[in-house]
């Protein structure tokens, strides 16, 4: 169970609160907002806040691969809609001791990024405190294709497929990570979506979160989950398939799509970069992890803000 006073909780009661606005197609609980524009055409919003400390030790990773990792997460967001980024902001609150060669730093961090997604870095706001680094970015995006690709959708009987191994992204992928915008849109153009998440909360965790929004079960199939390389590194008792299942930071994505068209992804394996596998499959209700034959509820597990 989600912790009572956490974030996703805090999630729910913000979405009872809001009201519906006609401009509004997509509102809070997925990927990005969707926006309409008046005169025509749709915008793709999405914003994430990291946290000196909390998102990344600057100490370790240095300004520019926190840069790098800032407007990663975003774009990461707008994959998972199968969305095309346009432009972003940025809101900074430097520490007041660090200096101009920060900024300078992350500046750079966010550019390596956002030029190779054709990004527009077009302004933002910049502040320093005597607190540690704080780093906002906010994407603007467009929809492709068939649009949106939204976390409702799901369907049971739905094969579920992810596009990478999972796990131990905190020896260094979490910092270095590519975010899928393109294998996104590819697959978006190859067959039809039903729902797509990316993983940034943890396998477990997130899957839940397209179960919910599509109202269906999934069930995990442990053998086939791709177990990333990176976790034969760590050495903490918990075993490879748990790293797999919730430690998060994979920004890999996992989606939905008919039988038939997983078959024809797994065949072809029509996109570079990235070896599609089958984990498991949407199921009318629960949440279950099948393993060696038997099958018991799986817990979404994995990385949540707690909020008191």
């Amino acid at each position: 169970m989600l912790a009572a006073g956490g974030e996703f909780a805090y999630i729910d009661w913000l979405r009872r609160q809001t009201p519906a606005d006609p401009r509004v197609l997509i509102g809070p609980g997925d990927d990005t907002a969707a926006v309409r524009w008046p005169g025509g055409g749709t915008c793709l919003v999405t914003t994430d806040m990291l946290l000196e400390g909390s998102c990344f030790r600057l100490a370790e990773a240095g300004a520019r691969r926190v840069g790098r990792k800032a407007m990663a997460v975003n774009l990461s967001d707008i994959a998972a809609m199968a969305g095309r980024p346009i432009a972003a902001v940025v809101s900074v609150g430097l520490p007041r001791q660090a200096g101009r060669a920060l900024a300078e730093e992350l500046y750079l961090g966010l550019r390596d990024v956002a030029d190779q997604f054709d990004t527009a870095l077009v302004g933002g706001d910049t502040n320093s405190w005597d607190g540690p680094l704080v780093v906002a970015v906010t994407v603007l995006g467009e929809p492709t294709g068939r649009g949106p690709v939204r976390r409702g959708g799901a369907q049971p009987g739905d094969w579920l497929l992810v596009t990478g191994g999972l796990g131990g992204s905190i020896r260094g992928k979490h910092l270095d990570f590519t975010p899928r915008v393109r294998e996104a849109q590819q697959l978006h153009a190859l067959v039809e979506l039903h729902a797509m998440i990316d993983i940034s909360d943890g396998l477990a965790r997130d899957l839940h979160h397209i179960c919910v929004e599509s109202g269906c079960g999934a069930v995990l199939e442990a053998e086939a989950i791709p177990i990333a390389a990176a976790v034969g590194q760590l050495a903490n008792g918990r075993s490879p398939l748990d790293h797999a299942l919730s430690d998060g930071e994979d920004f890999e994505l996992v989606f939905a799509v008919s039988p038939t068209d997983g078959q024809r992804l797994l065949a072809t394996q029509p996109v570079p970069g990235i070896q599609l596998t089958r984990i498991g499959e949407c199921v009318a209700e629960g949440f279950w992890l099948e393993q060696g034959g038997q099958r018991r509820p799986l817990t979404p597990a994995g990385y949540e803000h707690p909020l008191a």
